[in-house]
């Protein structure tokens, strides 16, 4: 994946057009996420400064010469950590209004900032480039299509590599050396695999269970690929003879994905599109057995705007060129859940699949 200095001084643009909404001379921005998708570096340290007329990328002496490298948008300040750094950074930024990424920072440095920045009025911000983020380019769909196709193989692999008697520790191990054999940097998250009652847990860590025919097998992950994620859940039956409940279950959860997949447009709110599989799920009398949303943005975060569920603000709608997942899911205590999630972007006509990964649930056994 390549990301040219052309994109990174469209974001810089991008960014600066926010300036005037969000009321303010400039913003600092201390996420990490925000920091790299913003500015090209990819540095575990630093801040950027942002004005008008204005782009500081400030760091420490490890990072100096990467920085130059990879955000050629910005111009290095070097800052070796120091609470003087810091009032040198505001002093260069020249403005008596500064945003803060308030859900971002911890209340320790914005206190601090705070104090360092006299005479300056902080504005904190709710949210700052995560709704420019939701709109991906053709580069960033690039990548995450790369990293969706490695979780996709990895997935496809579980009908042959779990087996009675395997801890569902050691087949999260195996997905994880597979994806990795495959090129992944690294996992998106910790691969969730919840065999036979622990499906009812809906993000439980893989831990000592060893697998029993019969068992309902849950399996989340993702992967990571030049900084963008992916994220697939398939469900699955160890054995080969499942139980009309465990059919009843799982066509279910196929029936209110495909419905909600097929009903997703650009223009629609969130929970609009939370109901597309919700309703399919209440009107068979599990809504109680479906607690999360239908599913989340997946960009350089594994959980990013745009949020679909029915606790999301009315006015909060889809846009065409955000990459969601689709993920409804039923829970039952004491027997299990199933849960199928896809990988998708949305387009004017609809979702295009980023993960293709075939939904076979059968795992045989002699």
């Amino acid at each position: 994946m390549s990301i040219t200095a052309q994109l990174l001084h469209d974001r810089l643009a991008l960014i600066r057009q926010q300036l005037p909404i969000w009321q303010t001379d400039g913003i600092l921005i201390t996420s990490a996420t925000n920091r790299r998708w913003a500015s090209g570096f990819t540095g575990s340290a630093g801040q950027l400064l942002i004005t008008a007329d204005k782009a500081l990328l400030a760091t420490d002496f490890r990072y100096w010469e990467q920085a130059k490298e990879q955000a050629p948008a910005f111009e290095l300040f070097k800052h070796q950590r120091t609470d003087d750094d810091s009032k040198k950074l505001l002093v260069a930024a020249n403005v008596t209004r500064l945003a803060l990424e308030a859900k971002q920072i911890t209340l320790y440095d914005a206190e601090n900032w705070r104090k360092l920045g006299k005479g300056i009025e902080w504005i904190p911000l709710e949210k700052s480039l995560e709704g420019l983020r939701q709109v991906k380019t053709a580069v960033e769909i690039e990548a995450l299509r790369a990293a969706a196709a490695i979780t996709d193989y990895a997935m496809s692999q579980i009908n042959e590599i779990a087996h009675v008697g395997m801890s569902e520790r050691a087949l999260a191990w195996e997905l994880e050396k597979t994806m990795r054999e495959r090129g992944a940097d690294g996992l998106a998250f910790d691969i969730i695999v919840a065999s036979g009652p622990h499906g009812a847990h809906p993000h439980h860590r893989a831990g000592d269970r060893q697998l029993q025919e019969g068992d309902t097998i849950v399996v989340d992950m993702g992967c990571q690929l030049n900084g963008y994620r992916s994220d697939l859940t398939r469900t699955f039956h160890l054995g080969n003879n499942p139980s009309p409940q465990f059919w009843d279950v799982y066509d279910l959860v196929l029936s209110a994905q495909q419905a909600a997949l097929t009903a997703l447009r650009p223009g629609m709110t969130l929970r609009q599109a939370d109901a597309a599989a919700r309703d399919v799920i209440t009107a068979a009398g599990h809504g109680d057995h479906f607690g999360h949303g239908l599913g989340h943005g997946v960009g350089l975060d594994i959980h990013e705007d745009p949020f679909m569920s029915f606790r999301a603000e009315e006015t909060e709608t889809l846009v065409a060129g955000a990459t969601i997942t689709v993920e409804p899911g039923v829970y039952l205590p004491g027997w299990g859940g199933v849960r199928i999630e896809d990988f998708v972007q949305v387009t004017d006509n609809g979702v295009v699949m980023l993960s293709n990964c075939p939904k076979n649930p059968i795992i045989p056994t002699k």
